[in-house]
């Protein structure tokens, strides 16, 4: 495996290149924070940190993934993938929840903001990085099918829409010269971020309680198996999960108990192949049992 390349071969390259768009955008949110001295624009910087702490996690976690599998780890490593992303939404919920702190703060305490034009500027800068490097790694993430480079992606382009929410609250500033809209558009935005990490850190958790394949994959499962049954060949006990880049399923095939060893082994081979090609990543176990007897029968049931 290349030192370049993660589990499923996700490249690494995608990681590095998240924290490096981090600590560019940090240092160009905190420039036009400085310059204007918008809460909006402080909200946005600090969101930035939280990608750069999140691109950390993600890099380490995906370098983790990357180990094959061994005799503690029969399945591999995939799921330390979930780790990070749970890692990255719980880091956006404390953000949102600073972002607000700081929002209402403001609210109370009111500061007059200035050189808001190139504090706008120079942030829209910023929100242009973010949307070409998220643009980037959910292509990624669809492609290697990484649910840590497909959170780090959704978190990015939640960066991009609340960079975009906090410039139109500023521009407002400058139309209505009401400086209050700042820390109440910065609020707004917290309540978008802390909704969006909530379902990133729900989604996480989902994967580590071994929640079934989403309804489309199953679809697919499903209808690859139709093309397998007949009065003489059912299945039940459909069982899968996931785990990074894999999916894992299992079930129970039921053929005519006269059938010999082979001809049942060389059904199931043909079905297994099918599955993985239907599914990239698919690993299945099939067990199989007579279908005349009633006891095969009883089990299917979750």
């Amino acid at each position: 495996m290349s030192e370049d390349t993660a589990h499923g071969g996700v490249p690494l390259r995608y990681a590095w290149l998240s924290i490096a768009a981090a600590i560019v955008t940090i240092t160009i949110k905190s420039i036009a924070y400085v310059m204007t001295g918008s809460v909006g624009l402080l909200s946005d910087a600090l969101e930035s940190l939280v990608n750069l702490a999140g691109a950390v996690m993600a890099l380490a976690m995906l370098t983790v993934a990357g180990r094959p599998e061994d005799e503690d780890h029969a399945h591999g490593h995939g799921k330390a993938e979930y780790f990070s992303s749970g890692f990255e939404g719980g880091l956006i919920v404390i953000a949102a929840l600073g972002i607000a702190a700081a929002a209402v703060d403001r609210l109370i305490t009111p500061r007059e903001l200035h050189e808001l034009g190139a504090g706008i500027a120079v942030s829209f800068s910023a929100a242009l990085i973010n949307l070409a490097v998220a643009l980037v790694l959910l292509r990624a993430a669809k492609k290697h099918n990484s649910v840590t480079l497909e959170a780090s992606g959704h978190h990015l382009m939640t960066d991009v829409w609340t960079s975009l929410g906090v410039l139109v609250g500023v521009g407002l500033v400058i139309v209505s010269g009401s400086s209050w809209l700042d820390p109440v558009v910065a609020l707004v935005f917290a309540a978008n971020i802390f909704r969006t990490g909530w379902r990133i850190v729900s989604a996480s958790v989902s994967g580590l309680m071994d929640a079934s394949l989403p309804a489309e994959e199953l679809e697919t499962i499903r209808a690859a198996l139709k093309n397998f049954e007949n009065d003489r060949v059912r299945y039940h006990a459909l069982r899968t999960r996931r785990a990074g880049t894999k999916r894992f399923a299992t079930m129970h095939l039921l053929v005519p108990g006269a059938w010999s060893v082979q001809k049942g082994h060389d059904l199931v081979e043909e079905i297994e192949r099918t599955l993985r090609n239907a599914l990239p990543g698919f690993s299945v176990v099939i067990h199989l049992e007579p279908i005349e007897d009633p006891a095969a029968w009883e089990d299917q049931t979750l």
